[in-house]
Order: C-alpha cells, then structure tokens, then sequence
C-alpha cells in the first residue's frame, strides 16, 4: 500500500520560511495531481495549492499567492512547498494530495507553527 510521506514542518518565527516536502512510500505511477492543504483548529481544510504533472494547471489561495511555491520533481514522484514570509494566520496541519489512476492519497499531515 503505497503512502505519502511528508516532511518538513516546524515552528518559525512570523516572516520567516519553511520547506514542505512530500513523496511516495515506495515507486507509483506518476501523480497527476498533487496538492497542498491545510487545516487549522476548527477550521475547515482548505486547498492551499495545486499542480498538475505537465505543468499545465498551477492554482494557489488568495491568502498565500506570491508567498508560497508549489514545485514538482516528477522523476521522483514528489511536491514541495516553499512557504516565505510567514504569518501566524498561516498555523495549520498541512497534508499532502496526490492522485493517479482513480486513487487519491493523503499524508499523514504536518504541523507549521508560526509564532514569536
């Protein structure tokens, strides 16, 4: 059963930057879609940012347009998140999305804290 698996959240402090990464368990077929989503406490999960294998289709949320960047290593199966100028609005779970061939997979989620 292949799983994703993330890495790199933390604690930082607002205006400060953080890393997400994300991959498979064990080799897939390619992804077509992998995402980035969030949830804060007793909020709703909510898409963060997205990106399709070609390329062709990159949305991201208003609240972290030209903060955040979603890339892809398509040779590895993997999405990163480069998240900059952090704002404490921005503490949440993050979980990684991915799909392919009907299936849909989610990470286990990984905490971002931004405080002083």
């Amino acid at each position: 059963q292949v799983q994703l698996v993330e890495s790199g959240g933390g604690l930082v402090q607002p205006g400060g930057s953080l890393r997400l990464s994300c991959a498979p368990s064990r080799s897939f077929f390619t992804f077509y879609r992998m995402a980035w989503y969030r949830q804060a406490p007793g909020k709703q999960r909510e898409l963060v940012a997205e990106m399709t294998s070609d390329g062709g289709t990159i949305n991201y949320a208003d609240s972290v347009r030209g903060r955040f960047t979603i890339s892809r290593e398509n040779a590895k199966n993997t999405v990163n998140l480069q998240m900059n100028s952090l704002k404490p609005e921005d503490t949440a779970v993050y979980y990684c999305y991915a799909a392919a061939l009907g299936r849909m997979l989610w990470g286990q989620g990984t905490q971002v804290t931004v405080s002083s």
